[in-house]
């Protein structure tokens, strides 16, 4: 019996992370209806505010943490190393203290 939750709950786990499995983005290289797709420098201001555009896409449904709207890679790259930048990521933390 213990097996058979085990196998059941792993499964569950499976199909749960199996929906956070990312897909293809249609809109991605079209241009929306006031300018063309968002580029690496938008991508970068994006994760830079998107602590604050989060807190505020709880409260107002126009408004999306991720432009969809985007060149692909370039908005991409942009936008990680705006979080990162943001949230610490620059490794400082990882050197020892005195």
């Amino acid at each position: 019996m213990k097996k058979i939750l085990i196998v059941g709950l792993l499964l569950v786990v499976i199909l749960a992370l199996s929906g956070c499995a990312p897909g293809p983005n249609e809109l991605a290289a079209s241009a929306n209806a006031e300018v063309e797709p968002a580029g690496f420098l938008l991508g970068l201001w994006h994760g830079f505010i998107s602590l604050f555009t989060f807190i505020v896409s709880l409260f107002n449904h126009n408004v999306n943490v991720y432009e969809v709207h985007n060149n692909g890679g370039w908005y991409n790259f942009g936008f990680l190393i705006g979080v990162s930048a943001f949230f610490g990521g620059g490794g400082a933390g990882s050197r020892k203290r005195k």
